[in-house]
């Protein structure tokens, strides 16, 4: 992948084409907030760290995009590098639940993707000297987990430079998350096109997502509201070492990932509990094929569907081997941008759940 000519009007990546619809159909909404709490063991200096977020954006063009219209059609507008500061509030509170508060309210904020670049800073000081706390919010449309790295990398080295008095010293990024858009549309094709990539991966998903269960029954122990809330919680599951160890083995055993072991696994408890013999799950994968994206803040992430059918006489090793056939062949096809994956099968449009599935299996290793 190399920088591209920029066409007058910069389209949008399928992956955020998804999210830009979302925020026209929601309003501006805090749903797809990415924010990011650090706590500093020290008082920093404020104008380094001011900088240094600055610095950061302006070296990343995904940052300081707005998202504009076109005669109907979603366009990115790249602010000019020396006109796109943020600026960075400097806030104070006295007591542990005032910082709780506060880190909510930043965390909730409300984006205009149409006039607002997408992302925030907020530095907290308290009355305890040793303590700062550093609030980032970035919009997903601007950046996924594997992002994370690379901002926090660059924000260090960035801060480093300031504190000694000048700018930071990076070596200049390979492509910009534009290139990345212009790459996709160009290498994907048009699904008019039977020869095109996007229509021969569409023929897969075609075949493999047929007569898909319109959503995953499960003993639930209240209806779902006719338009999701997304009022969720977190309960949190320790895996003890051993588990990971014996994980880990059984892979190794079986010549597969650990990714495909907890899904399999995850598989045969939603049929346990009543989900059927018809299993499909969704899963995030990274979408950065190419090594000159790896340092790039960006919304890369694509979805795709690992569909199980699991029978009675099927032994875990089965399992494990149609986990392994069904993801390889899902990772061959796995440009086929979700959105428009959900457009081509067309299943029945409801705000209670989520289309195509409704359990979601990430597994974080970077």
């Amino acid at each position: 992948m190399a920088p591209r000519p920029r066409p007058q009007q910069l389209p949008l990546s399928f992956a955020q084409r998804r999210l830009w619809f979302l925020h026209r159909f929601e309003g501006p909404s805090a749903t797809y907030n990415v924010p990011m709490r650090l706590r500093l063991h020290t008082q920093p200096d404020t104008h380094a760290l001011t900088a240094a977020i600055n610095d950061v954006i302006r070296r990343h063009e995904s940052l300081r995009t707005v998202f504009t219209e076109t005669d109907g059609t979603p366009v990115q507008r790249i602010l000019p590098a020396e006109t796109a500061d943020t600026p960075v509030e400097v806030l104070h509170t006295s007591t542990p639940a005032q910082l709780e508060t506060l880190i909510a309210q930043v965390a909730r904020h409300e984006f205009d993707l149409e006039t607002e670049i997408p992302i925030r800073a907020r530095i907290i000081t308290t009355d305890d000297d040793e303590q700062c706390t550093l609030i980032l919010v970035v919009h997903h449309i601007a950046a996924d987990g594997w992002s994370l790295v690379p901002l926090m990398r660059d924000l260090s080295d960035a801060y480093t430079a300031r504190s000694h008095g000048h700018t930071p010293d990076w070596e200049p990024l390979p492509v910009q998350y534009a290139d990345y858009t212009l790459w996709q549309h160009d290498i994907l094709g048009t699904e008019d096109d039977p020869d095109s990539l996007i229509s021969q991966q569409f023929t897969y998903w075609k075949t493999e997502l047929a007569d898909l269960p319109e959503q995953t029954t499960l003993p639930f122990d209240r209806p779902r509201p006719p338009t999701a809330s997304y009022h969720g919680d977190i309960h949190p599951l320790h895996i003890d070492p051993d588990t990971r160890d014996a994980i880990e083995h059984l892979a190794h055993q079986h010549g597969v990932t650990p990714a495909m072991i907890t899904q399999a696994a995850l598989a045969l408890l939603l049929n346990k509990l009543g989900a059927g013999p018809d299993i499909p799950l969704g899963s995030p994968i990274a979408g950065r094929t190419d090594d000159a994206l790896n340092n790039l803040i960006g919304f890369f992430v694509n979805t795709w569907i690992l569909r199980l059918h699991l029978h009675p006489t099927d032994t875990f090793t089965d399992l494990l081997t149609q986990t392994r056939e069904k993801a390889l062949a899902a990772y061959a096809n796995q440009d086929a941008p979700f959105e428009q994956l959900v457009e081509l099968l067309n299943p029945t449009r409801t705000t209670a759940h989520h289309p195509l599935f409704q359990t979601s299996l990430a597994f974080q290793n970077n």
